[in-house]
């Protein structure tokens, strides 16, 4: 099992994408909370980084399901989202929810995962 929902995506420019992405996310019921452009960020600025946006996204109401089956797994359910240039295309990555839940034990958080899956997949498709 892979732990990204991934897509390439050609003759796309990185802020068109992100916006793009911003719009299905928001269509398929998550909000982003956080951004980090780590092409801004980077440390050394004589190293030339390919551009690399990273979002979290969250859905309010799934994470509160999630926190009420155990505590910890509204922390896991934030879904990021990654656009990431690779040789002249954009890629997409966006967290699976049921992957990033593996390492908690509860079943029925495992549950509330896979009725959110297929909600960044539908997001990363649609961007």
């Amino acid at each position: 099992m892979t732990s990204t929902i991934n897509r390439m995506i050609s003759d796309a420019k990185t802020d068109d994408l992100d916006a793009r992405m911003r719009k299905a996310l928001a269509d398929h019921g998550f909000g982003v909370l956080t951004e980090i452009d780590v092409k801004a960020t980077k440390k050394k600025p004589d190293v030339d980084m390919p551009a690399c946006r990273t979002s979290g996204a969250r859905d309010p109401k799934m994470a509160c399901r999630a926190s009420g089956r155990e505590m910890r797994g509204g922390a896991t359910l934030s879904c990021n989202v990654t656009l990431t240039e690779v040789v002249g295309r954009l890629e997409i990555s966006a967290i699976d929810p049921v992957a990033s839940m593996r390492a908690i034990k509860n079943p029925e958080l495992h549950a509330v995962a896979g009725q959110v899956r297929n909600r960044p997949a539908k997001a990363v498709a649609a961007a």
